[in-house]
């Protein structure tokens, strides 16, 4: 075995390409993603602002705005101009103080605030609508509060009539509601898999591109095998080590419990990613047409994780593919540990989980049997020749 390690080591250390995934490519790839949601947060968005009512209260409204950190309020003198600014992206969203808003509001009628924002841009749509409400809101309420305050009511009761009903939102993943806790993990969990179906790939299509597929049988083929195992194995697991250790250990993202299941679950998540790539080598036998393949079967992972859709909203196609993405898997054990601070039990029934894999390995079987007989005729063939 000693010696089939060494052919591999020497092998990996002929190709730059190979060099380059087990070493340094993946962490550039984290530093990217990292440097793209760094910002944590979205902040300062511009949001066009038609003050039509140029009163005490439109103005203090606005004032509520430019005071969330989220929202930017830029004026506009009429709605067309904001209207055009929205439609060139210039700003996310429009509100319009209507004419007259604080007289209606003393003589007891229910002026209309318009408020549009840009669906196109999901996230910071949903983001702008919220903290736009949030901020007219509390700016409403002073209004109201001394409105009861005019006509006699005293107040305690001011205060318990305007917060009858107090609301606590807690979310149950991101709590900090921070991009670079939320998205960046499952990025490159999805970017991890893809990394360590090429390297593979590439170790196992070389057998081809050196026509060493004969001293890979002579050798044993099962042998040789668990001798790439050994080699990959450790080196992406020192990869995503060192990413783990720089987002939790250096950038301090949250972290509710230690990581040794998360290690537990990659060496899991890399073994039966080994096992689909075997697969489907052994049937194309051809480097290019098996990553090609490959890459089409782990494209989506990351829609397929559940981080930001849920997937049992899914077609029942989308969810027997999420089924056989390994990292479907592994993300259940990552977000358990990572927000929940799951226990052993729950991360041997998710290990159990990848059962269905197991049944590769007598396909593999079959298939490599084929190709060292028909491997045996061609040499055979070639001798009689």
């Amino acid at each position: 075995m000693v010696n089939l390690i060494k052919r591999e080591l020497r092998r990996l250390w002929q190709s730059p390409w190979q060099l380059a995934l087990v070493s340094y490519l993946p962490l550039l790839g984290t530093l990217v993603l990292w440097w793209l949601f760094s910002a944590g947060l979205p902040t300062a968005l511009p949001v066009a602002v038609v003050d039509q009512d140029q009163s005490q209260l439109s103005r203090m409204l606005v004032r509520q705005l430019a005071a969330n950190s989220v929202v930017k309020p830029i004026s506009y003198q009429d709605i067309g101009q904001a209207q055009a600014a929205m439609e060139k992206a210039d700003v996310y969203a429009v509100m319009v103080l209507p004419f007259q808003l604080n007289r209606k509001l003393l003589i007891g009628h229910q002026p209309t605030i318009d408020i549009r924002y840009n669906a196109q841009f999901l996230l910071v749509g949903k983001l702008l609508s919220s903290q736009i409400q949030m901020s007219l809101a509390d700016g409403l309420k002073q209004k109201a509060r001394l409105k009861m305050l005019a006509s006699g009511v005293s107040p305690e009761q001011a205060n318990i009539n305007l917060n009858m009903i107090k609301t606590q939102s807690s979310a149950l993943y991101n709590a900090n509601n921070n991009y670079v806790a939320f998205l960046v993990p499952p990025i490159l969990i999805a970017l991890v898999q893809i990394v360590a179906m090429l390297v593979f790939a590439n170790a196992l299509s070389d057998e081809l591109r050196h026509n060493t597929l004969p001293e890979w049988f002579a050798l044993g083929t099962y042998k040789v095998l668990w001798a790439k195992v050994l080699v990959y194995t450790p080196l992406l697991m020192l990869q995503m080590g060192v990413i783990y250790a720089w987002l939790y250990g250096y950038l301090g993202l949250p972290l509710s419990s230690g990581l040794g299941q998360l290690f537990a679950a990659q060496v899991m998540m890399l073994l039966v990613v080994w096992l689909i790539v075997l697969t489907i080598f052994a049937v194309l036998q051809d480097g290019a047409r098996v990553i090609s393949l490959c890459t089409a079967l782990f494209a989506p992972s990351f829609a397929f994780m559940g981080v930001t859709f849920p997937t049992h909203e899914m077609p029942m196609l989308a969810q027997w593919w999420r089924q056989i993405m390994p990292s479907s898997h592994y993300v259940d054990t990552h977000i358990g540990v990572i927000a929940y601070d799951q226990g052993i039990d729950a991360l041997l029934l998710q290990l159990f989980s990848y059962w269905g894999f197991l049944l590769l390995i007598p396909v593999i079987a079959v298939l490599l049997t084929k190709i060292r007989r028909d491997q045996a005729k061609e040499q055979m063939a070639e001798v009689q020749g």
